[in-house]
């Protein structure tokens, strides 16, 4: 079984910066890709950015491309989003998933654990 437990959330006002944190600890997959997700009041939980663990290559989605940075620390087993120029509409739920994937899963029902989730929101 494997437990996420994300942490970094809070409050900042546009244009800010936030570093999100998600260490993973338990029973891995040889192949699996740690991804960030995130859920806005009354949306659905939508991707953000993934990064496979085997060679730590990356992949974001359009709306946060040149803001956010996903990256690593392997010997924590630590993925990080760090996340610049923030908008109001960046304020969500963030959610860090674990998918069995050699690939770029962007659908949340491919990852098969998360985190409780961290609260950020960027006051305008």
């Amino acid at each position: 079984q494997v437990q996420l437990v994300e942490s970094g959330g809070g409050l900042v006002q546009a244009g800010g910066s936030l570093r999100l944190s998600c260490t993973a600890s338990g029973r891995m997959f040889s192949n699996y890709v740690m991804g960030w997700f995130r859920q806005a009041p009354g949306k659905e939980r939508e991707f953000v950015a993934a990064l496979r663990w085997s060679d730590g290559s990356t992949y974001y989605a359009n709306s946060v491309k040149g803001r956010f940075t996903i990256s690593r620390d392997n010997a924590k087993n630590a993925v990080y989003l760090q996340m610049n120029s923030l908008k109001p509409e960046d304020t969500a739920v963030y959610y860090c998933g674990q998918a069995n994937s050699a690939s770029f899963p962007t659908l949340k029902n491919s990852y098969s654990h998360w985190g409780q989730g961290t609260q950020v929101t960027v006051s305008s």
